[in-house]
């Protein structure tokens, strides 16, 4: 069963997605913000990580650095989910290693796509 980490400090939508991927086969963790994203990802190595960019204490950014330079992580996909829209943002975390960028609010059928895709 693959196991996808889901970081937002959103509990609804935590809720959201946790919902349109739980019934579909896969195992979702959870985490409220970059910290704990960082250590669930080394405990448990998720096969993909949902990350949201605007968090309190450790931004998603922050996170997606971190977890590019670790061994545990550094190869494992990250979609950014995120309000933060703009081009440069999109170019940023790409740039950091992200691998996909979705903006908020999307589709959850989107979402599941894209998911299922890179995870084949």
């Amino acid at each position: 069963m693959k196991k996808i980490l889901i970081v937002d400090d959103e509990n609804a939508l935590r809720l959201l997605v946790n919902a349109t991927l739980e019934g579909e086969g896969f195992k979702i963790l959870q985490a409220k913000n970059g910290h704990e994203a960082i250590m669930i990802s080394q405990m448990e190595k998720p096969d993909l990580i949902l990350l949201d960019l605007m968090m309190p204490g450790l931004s998603g950014m922050e996170a997606l650095e971190v977890l590019r330079k670790s061994d545990a992580s550094k190869t494992v996909p990250v979609i950014i989910l995120t309000a933060k829209g703009q081009p440069e943002d999109r170019e940023k975390a790409l740039k950091m290693g992200a691998n996909h960028f979705l903006t908020k609010p999307f589709s959850p059928l989107e979402l599941l796509n894209l998911v299922e895709s890179i995870l084949k």
